[in-house]
């Protein structure tokens, strides 16, 4: 009997070693953020494989910095290597659309994206007309012309929440009878029961001038909402027309009525960034020392109304703040854009239902610019 007992203290340890040298490599091959020197903006559609990355007009695009991120183990490489590619650094001077492949950790699994590195402008008209993708949301571009820069939202955190079965059950979708042509619809949604247990149980709708990180949606919500892009013109109002409906019911961040009627938000904020990686953020977009202006609607503007209604905006400079013109020729200051269907959406306080829509909006500047 003892030697039985040894042979199982014996055995069982062994056993648990074997397991350890025996756990699964990752299989996932997927790009799921990238940085690097110049970049503005960065969109990731992971359904279709395609990246594109936004850098200031002017950029050497002979090399290009692109950091990936990648799931654990995983591994990238270019399907056609450039005379200039020196990784992290790759030359899209040649062809700006490239295509690289991510490999997972067990090497079972390969993953080809398409990048572009897309160099422009940002517009000063915004209508809504045009869409990258219906499925499994809207994404809207944020150039009509061009098609090229998409406005962000929310959108992908709401994917989470399992309660979006098509692409107009999202809060932020593209509508028709815009003002003229279509417009865009912002809706304050329920996140259910996943919402609830991760203290968000509402969203509401968005549309901003940035991007959207993923990978802070449930840990730091506010910082996973980045605003703006170089802007080299100043700016002196902001225009456009709204229709709004409140929801029924105000609720707190815990999802407990309270008195009051919800508002919805339009905002333009203009801000130094010596830094191309330099964004304001959800916490921070109306409060940072690098704002130079602000245009936002007053709360008593922001009114019920079931017609579209003609709203201008002027931006007002903030305390001590001057425009250098210097740095403003070499793109060292951004704008940000941000709809929402409610005020205080992204402290989770609104009231479902809430809708907003906008259109033909128009960011007017200087003509000496």
């Amino acid at each position: 009997m003892k030697k039985n007992y040894w042979l199982s203290g014996l055995i069982l340890p062994l056993c648990f070693i074997s397991c350890i040298q025996e756990e699964a490599l990752n299989v996932e091959a997927a790009i799921d953020g990238c940085k690097g020197s110049n970049i503005q903006l960065v969109s990731i559609n992971n359904e279709k494989k395609v990246i594109e990355i936004y850098v200031p007009s002017g950029t050497d695009l002979s090399q290009q910095e692109l950091i990936f991120e990648l799931p654990e183990g995983a591994t990238v490489s270019t399907e056609d290597k450039q005379p200039n590619d020196n990784p992290p650094s790759y030359d899209f001077s040649i062809q700006n659309n490239r295509k690289f492949i991510v490999t997972s950790e067990d090497k079972s699994t390969n993953a080809t994206y398409h990048i572009s590195i897309v160099t422009m402008e940002l517009p000063l008209l915004y209508s809504f007309e045009n869409l990258v993708s219906t499925d499994p949301y809207h994404i809207i571009y944020l150039n009509d012309q061009t098609k090229m820069l998409q406005w962000a939202s929310g959108n992908p955190g709401f994917k989470l929440t399992g309660m979006g079965n098509n692409a107009t059950d999202y809060p932020s979708v593209q509508a028709s009878d815009g003002k003229k042509g279509y417009c865009v619809k912002l809706t304050t949604r329920d996140t259910g029961s996943f919402g609830s247990l991760a203290g968000m149980p509402i969203a509401p709708g968005n549309l901003f001038i940035g991007s959207f990180d993923l990978s802070n949606a449930l840990s730091k919500p506010l910082e996973a909402t980045l605003f703006g892009y170089p802007f080299t013109k100043v700016p002196t109002k902001m225009a456009g027309y709204y229709k709004y409906k409140a929801g029924p019911q105000m609720t707190d961040a815990e999802k407990t009525p309270i008195s009051g009627t919800d508002k919805f938000d339009i905002y333009a904020v203009m801000y130094e960034a010596e830094e191309s990686d330099f964004f304001l953020n959800g916490e921070n977009s109306l409060t940072d020392k690098s704002i130079v202006k602000l245009a936002r609607i007053k709360t008593d503007d922001a009114k019920e109304t079931d017609e579209w209604t003609y709203f201008e905006i002027p931006f007002e400079t903030s305390d001590g703040k001057t425009i250098d013109s210097e740095k403003l020729k070499n793109g060292k200051y951004k704008l940000g854009i941000v709809l929402s269907s409610s005020l205080d959406g992204a402290y989770f306080k609104g009231a479902v239902g809430s809708t907003l829509y906008v259109d033909e909006l128009e960011i007017v500047c200087e003509t000496n610019n």
